[in-house]
């Protein structure tokens, strides 16, 4: 299973210095905590790791100038404990979904990754995106409800519901022991 399995990690290196971006900060330290102990989990069992993350206008950087761009802001205490790994993937988005304009298409078939567990924020903004292009490629979606966070915890709420409902995405918490069964359902 972890061969064609991959964890996706959205935005979760961001500066939050927007309107809101304090409640999405105080709503991601949480999220940001269990998911940096599910990551390592992950690797231990050989699947790839891919950060998807906005460009936040700024163009002509790079992941590491990115990572150090987001570390100016106030989500620096999320950003510091989900920095990436050196063997890691850095994708950079320019909209909403992970998939738009970016070469994860062609990153996931390389990898022959047909499961992929969405983690992130906005959880009802760029998550639910990413969710909705990757169930119209076919992949088999797991967003766990406690791997992803948005400005309001309603707002989170109803995006799960829909990725669910709509997407056929389960929703279970982040236990790497329920792989098999998620995907195999």
């Amino acid at each position: 299973m972890s061969q064609d399995t991959a964890l996706i990690i959205i935005d979760m290196i961001n500066k939050m210095d927007f309107d809101g971006g304090e409640n999405l900060l105080e709503n991601s330290l949480p999220v940001a905590k269990r998911l940096s102990e599910f990551k390592k989990e992950v690797k231990q069992q050989g699947m790839p790791v891919i950060y998807v993350n906005d460009n936040f206008g700024l163009w002509q950087d790079n992941a590491t100038e990115l990572l150090e761009e987001c570390k100016k802001g106030i989500g620096k205490p999320v950003v510091e404990q989900m920095e990436p790994d050196e063997d890691d993937y850095f994708i950079i988005k320019p909209k909403h979904s992970g998939f738009f304009g970016t070469q994860l298409s062609i990153l996931l078939d390389h990898l022959e990754v047909k499961n992929l567990i969405l983690t992130g924020v906005a959880g009802d903004i760029c998550v639910i995106f990413t969710a909705n292009d990757a169930y119209m490629r076919e992949y088999n979606i797991w967003v766990p409800e406690d791997g992803t966070a948005s400005e309001y915890k309603d707002d989170n709420k109803n995006a799960l519901r829909i990725v669910k409902r709509s997407l056929g995405a389960r929703t279970d918490s982040l236990d790497l022991s329920l792989i098999n069964d998620i995907f195999n359902s």
